[in-house]
């Protein structure tokens, strides 16, 4: 077996929950390149920032789940990452019911319905350390993703501890909090009860600026994400070594089955990290990288990775 084989049989991509508000078609779209053409094992759908977008998307969600499986991917369901009332948590609590497929959680109000069967854990959930990845996977938790803010050491230190599947946030923008306000309703003049699904407006967040207008934020209704896109492609074979073989793209309003090449040429050899991040470059002009949290630096810093 080739290096480059070793590498795809025991590495895997997986595509993150969709968090923006796209319209239905472009959804329906969007999924089937992504089950026809895109190189990635695993792909996460369902409604994470805002329970009341769920109806939006629904129907495409649902032809977007078949297509993806007959195409092939591991196909994981992704819970709200804030529950904020009974309805929310009855529609949590019915996901969780679903048997044919992993669900992954990203409120720890979902683990009470998801208790002792296989499950996942989302990078919502803060798990920092041994303690609390142990607690997770003695009640069920068969694969988790890491928070993106984790540096190196306390990936390695997890890595070490533990035999489940761990899968690090390689690529998009950084969700960094949610409110219970939306702000995308607020900017507009409307109110969160009534705000016409503004956020739709902005298919990679509306970005915000400092008051002396550097580009600092990107909102995305009641979520707060980076501005700068994390981007770990120059530390592949770092986090290979210390035993992470799940890497998470986040879908953003670019090519992303250019960008999911680009990830596996790297994980497989074909394209060094200076060249995959030219690529990357020239896929998203306008985007800035960033590998700070990585590095234990603040999450906008871009640390080069020295070549071997």
């Amino acid at each position: 077996m080739t290096r480059e084989e070793k590498s795809a049989a025991t590495t895997r991509l997986t595509l993150g929950p969709l968090l923006f508000n796209w319209a239905p078609e472009k959804v329906r779209d969007f999924y089937c390149r992504i089950a026809d053409e895109a190189p990635v094992d695993c792909v996460h759908i369902g409604e994470v920032v805002c329970a009341k977008r769920i109806p939006l998307a629904e129907e495409a969600l649902d032809e977007a789940r078949e297509r993806l499986v007959r195409a092939g991917k591991e196909v994981v369901l992704s819970t709200l990452a804030i529950v904020a009332d009974e309805k929310d948590m009855a529609q949590t609590a019915a996901l969780a019911e679903e048997r044919d497929l992993l669900v992954e959680a990203n409120d720890v109000a979902a683990l009470s319905s998801l208790d002792g069967r296989p499950h996942m854990i989302g990078p919502f959930v803060n798990v920092y350390n041994e303690d609390t990845l142990n607690f997770l996977t003695r009640r069920g938790a068969a694969r988790i993703c890491l928070p993106p803010e984790l540096p190196r050491e306390a990936i390695g230190a997890l890595a070490e501890k533990t035999g489940i599947e761990l899968e690090v946030f390689a690529f998009g923008r950084i969700p960094l909090a949610l409110s219970a306000r939306c702000y995308h309703a607020r900017v507009n003049g409307l109110h969160k009860d009534n705000c016409r699904f503004v956020c739709n407006q902005d298919p990679d967040g509306m970005l915000v600026k400092t008051l002396t207008g550097q580009s600092f934020l990107a909102v995305n209704g009641v979520q707060t994400l980076s501005f700068t896109y994390n981007c770990l492609i120059g530390e592949l074979e770092i986090l290979k070594d210390i035993g992470v073989r799940r890497f998470r793209l986040s879908p953003h309003d670019a090519d992303m089955i250019a960008v999911a090449r680009i990830f596996r040429d790297a994980l497989d050899g074909r394209a060094g990290a200076e060249e995959a991040k030219a690529r990357l470059a020239d896929e998203l002009p306008g985007a800035r990288f960033s590998n700070g949290f990585f590095h234990h630096r603040e999450g906008m810093a871009f640390t080069p990775v020295p070549l071997p």
